[in-house]
């Protein structure tokens, strides 16, 4: 769907070189969400405005659909504009338009539609969007998350091929994000719909996304399918990241010389997460595994685990215990 060679992206700012991105190289797939995260000033949102050159590039070329749209002109600019929607961090409605004609208006710009079509459009909308009581109020009538639902609609307007989301839940409270992720996720699913986001939030990542690149300091440090890289993660701001999303203390309070055994770190992956592993470990050899700290939960639709244990008995019998971790497909990091 995109393919991103050697982008960089420099400012001018006070006669100053002020550079925003720096040699970008991705791929992202159709029908797939594709998660950018990093800190602010990091580049994410220069990167994701490139897609649709809200952003021009300073030098290299993006590809969509296999067209470098860098090399487009102002009426392909415009039919591209068409088919990427966009959602941003504070919604851009018309204050003095309803629900429905925010929707209609980028179907009305286009002029391709009549005004029956452009109706039957913006009823369709509002009903995915669980809008449809709401088409005559105004902006100001609206929640934040109700505001943000329009914003998905209007971008839906065009039939888009592909879906931009610049911060597109930072303005909302913890509930109303789950919402709006739920929506776009359904979206994606319904519609088979590209969707590119933006966040500085690991649990936005973990909750939507198939997989992510992670952008510090104008460049992209890591890339990979969301499970390894937030199980796994191998850049040290990946790592930060994740360890901030973590739901434990990262070992930060268990020091190596409270315990006599061997400290390891466990991750699980899929339908194993939920199957009596450990119990039937211990079972089978001497070993005394006690849990220590752990967390259960998903990324996407996918269940994992993650647990601190100490493993208490002889060499032999924990090489053993090893093994099994190893037929089972358990990843185990030896802390101490």
């Amino acid at each position: 769907m995109i393919r991103i060679e050697h982008l960089h992206k420099i400012y001018q700012v006070a006669k100053r070189d002020i550079t925003a991105l720096t040699d970008i190289n991705l791929q992202i797939e159709a029908g797939e969400v594709f998660g950018i995260i990093g800190r602010s000033g990091a580049g994410k949102s220069t990167l994701i405005r490139t897609l649709n050159l809200l952003e021009r590039p300073t030098s290299g070329s993006i590809f969509i659909e296999d067209e470098d749209i860098t090399q487009f002109d102002s009426a392909n600019l415009h039919k591209l504009r068409q088919r990427v929607g966009m959602i941003f961090q504070h919604f851009n409605l018309l204050s003095a338009k309803t629900v429905a004609a925010n929707i209609d208006w980028p179907l009305k710009v286009t002029g391709k539609y009549t005004a029956e079509q452009r109706r039957q459009r913006v009823t369709e909308l509002l009903e995915l969007v669980g809008l449809s009581e709401h088409r005559d109020k105004y902006p100001a009538q609206l929640s934040g998350g109700q505001k943000q639902r329009v914003g998905i609609a209007r971008a839906l307007a065009n039939y888009p091929h592909l879906l931009l989301c610049d911060e597109a839940t930072s303005a909302l409270d913890p509930e109303t994000t789950q919402s709006i992720l739920r929506l776009l996720l359904d979206i994606n699913r319904k519609l088979g719909l590209t969707i590119v986001l933006i966040t500085h939030e690991m649990q936005i990542i973990r909750t939507i996304c198939d997989r992510v690149a992670v952008i510090d300091d104008t460049r992209i440090v890591e890339t990979g399918k969301v499970a390894d890289v937030f199980l796994h993660p191998q850049h040290p701001v990946t790592q930060k990241l994740v360890a901030e999303s973590h739901t434990f203390d990262n070992d930060a309070n268990l020091q190596a010389d409270q315990f006599k055994g061997k400290l390891v770190r466990l991750t699980f992956v899929g339908d194993i997460t939920y199957q009596p592993i450990l119990t039937n470990i211990t079972a089978a050899t001497q070993v005394l595994i006690t849990i220590l700290q752990g967390t259960i939960s998903r990324i996407k639709d996918t269940p994992y685990g993650q647990l601190l244990v100490e493993l208490n008995g002889s060499d032999e019998d924990i090489r053993q215990v090893f093994t099994h971790f190893d037929q089972y497909q358990i990843h185990h990091e030896v802390l101490s």
